[in-house]
């Protein structure tokens, strides 16, 4: 039963990751086609049941409603996990109308560009992190390991070794050089390691 609506009712499913992100662009793309509106602020959560906005539309959603978005990265943190979640969706028995990007369209199952998608989007992610994995295999044959730059620069090495040389305690050299314990510790083991 429908509740007194028409035959087949758009759902938008409005999701920003952040309070700061513009919701505006979607709401502006949703707007014409769309009924009703779920707005979803998450943190970046996949699962379907741990996203209560999403639960709340397909609560609200009837036989022959559309699910809309305005792209399938909307559903997830990304277009790989948009994917998963459409899957999901299909799985419920839910339809999902994307409105623009790769898997725009009317959609009720998986189809063949939708495995595509799901394809292109694998491999993509596969392509960015073994070129991040190269990246830092060849940073580290160069002498640099990735990540954060050090804490301690040459002054800083030099002023905590110098005032450990005059007795001072861990405890005083953090505060005097503005560094934490666990640094001051550190830089004096590496001291002492280079030594022996």
């Amino acid at each position: 039963m429908n509740g007194g609506r028409s035959s087949m009712a758009l759902i938008g499913l409005v999701r920003v990751s952040t309070d700061k992100q513009n919701i505006q662009r979607q709401h502006d793309a949703l707007d014409p086609s769309a009924g009703r509106f779920f707005e979803e602020k998450s943190s970046g959560k996949l699962v379907t049941d741990d996203r209560p906005a999403l639960l709340n539309a397909l609560a609200y959603i009837r036989d022959g409603d559309l699910l809309t978005v305005q792209e399938v990265d909307r559903l997830g943190r990304n277009l790989l996990e948009g994917l998963i979640v459409l899957n999901d969706l299909f799985q419920r028995g839910v339809g999902v109308k994307v409105l623009e990007g790769i898997a725009a369209g009317e959609h009720t199952e998986r189809s063949l560009i939708l495995d595509l998608a799901l394809a292109l989007a694998e491999d993509r992610r596969r392509d960015i992190t073994r070129k991040t994995k190269n990246g830092l295999e060849a940073a580290r044959k160069r002498g640099r390991v990735g990540g954060r730059r050090p804490v301690v620069d040459d002054d800083k090495r030099a002023a905590i070794l110098a005032r450990r040389e005059r007795g001072e305690s861990i405890r005083t050299i953090a505060t005097g050089v503005e560094v934490s314990i666990g640094v001051v510790h550190k830089t004096l083991t590496d001291a002492k390691a280079k030594d022996t």
